[in-house]
């Protein structure tokens, strides 16, 4: 599987808080970021799989959700997070 627990355990110490600080902003939008990247890849070998297509598409919509709440909140932190995941608009 691509996504273990110390897989997210390092996502969530290297972007949220903590390991076990789950529910940071940061934390959740780089888990989306890192699920988005895999599910791109395996759409570009597998163009017919329309599950998997549509699951991106609710993936990157909450990912969108999450900045604009936080770009909305604290632009400090939205810059900051934007800058270290290399995000555009």
């Amino acid at each position: 599987m691509y996504l273990t627990t110390e897989i997210k355990k390092d996502i969530f110490k290297k972007h949220g808080k903590t390991e076990t600080n789950t529910g940071t902003s940061e934390g959740q939008i780089a888990l989306f970021s890192h699920r988005i990247t895999h599910l791109t890849a395996h759409l570009q070998t597998n163009k017919k799989d329309f599950g998997t297509q549509k699951a991106l598409i609710n993936l990157v919509s909450k990912r969108r959700r999450l900045l604009d709440y936080l770009k909305k909140n604290d632009i400090a932190r939205y810059r900051a997070i934007v800058k270290t995941l290399d995000l555009r608009k």
